[in-house]
């Protein structure tokens, strides 16, 4: 944990906040901070700064916090992700929120399980997994995550809107061209489930727009993918 992420609730006045949760127990068993120490701070989709230790004991941690730093600058892309298996989302989710991505939509796919719609833990497991890598990067501002459970009405109804004036990819290993070089260029950008889509979910993304691409001859995991690609195609 690189920055001790925080939100309105936390505060006990209008300058200072207590905690005695996880965030706490990493404080004092990581940090080990005497009082008077200074940590990072930010406040969840707001300012970065600086919190003082005023008092630690064994149940709370009481800290004087001020906000003055931006959060880094997002990627400017937005992600179609084909729902992957709950584990892997919890990675793929700590990524994508690490490397800056601040749009996501979960997309279904012929091949992904029905059953991961139906987890009744997926919006929990959601928030909790991007405030983990929000906490790793430094950043504070949530990414916006959008379920959409039927592929066909979302990318022919709502998909054109999303692409319209971005650079729009998919990656697909077949009948691709090479990745393109990274730019700071608002992108598109759709990765399919394990196993990829299929070629009628290919045929309509490209008949919205995109371009099929592949980063080599060497076929990735969904949770490997995904920060290549990133990498790949932004100066991250």
């Amino acid at each position: 944990m690189n920055l001790i992420l925080l939100t309105e609730h936390d505060l006990i006045t209008d300058e200072q906040v207590q905690l005695d949760d996880r965030r706490f127990q990493h404080i004092r068993m990581v940090h080990k901070p005497e009082v008077g120490a200074h940590l990072k701070v930010g406040m969840l989709n707001g300012l970065l700064g600086t919190g003082q230790v005023l008092a630690l004991s064994d149940t709370a941690v009481t800290l004087q916090v001020s906000f003055h730093k931006t959060p880094p600058p997002p990627l400017p892309l937005t992600l179609l992700l084909a729902l992957p298996r709950p584990k892997m989302l919890k990675r793929i989710l700590q990524t994508v929120a690490a490397m800056g991505v601040k749009e996501l939509y979960l997309i279904n796919s012929y091949r992904v399980d029905k059953s991961y719609w139906g987890s009744p833990v997926l919006e929990k497991q959601i928030m909790e997994q991007l405030l983990l890598g929000l906490e790793q990067a430094g950043d504070s501002i949530m990414p916006q995550v959008h379920l959409r459970k039927r592929f066909k009405p979302f990318v022919e109804d709502e998909l054109p809107h999303l692409v319209e004036g971005t650079r729009a990819l998919i990656a697909h290993p077949y009948h691709a061209v090479p990745c393109p070089p990274a730019e700071t260029t608002q992108t598109t950008l759709a990765i399919g489930p394990e196993g990829g889509f299929i070629p009628y979910e290919v045929e309509k993304l490209n008949e919205a727009g995109f371009k099929s691409i592949h980063i080599g001859e060497r076929i990735l995991r969904v949770e490997n993918a995904v920060p290549a690609l990133l990498s790949r195609l932004f100066p991250v």
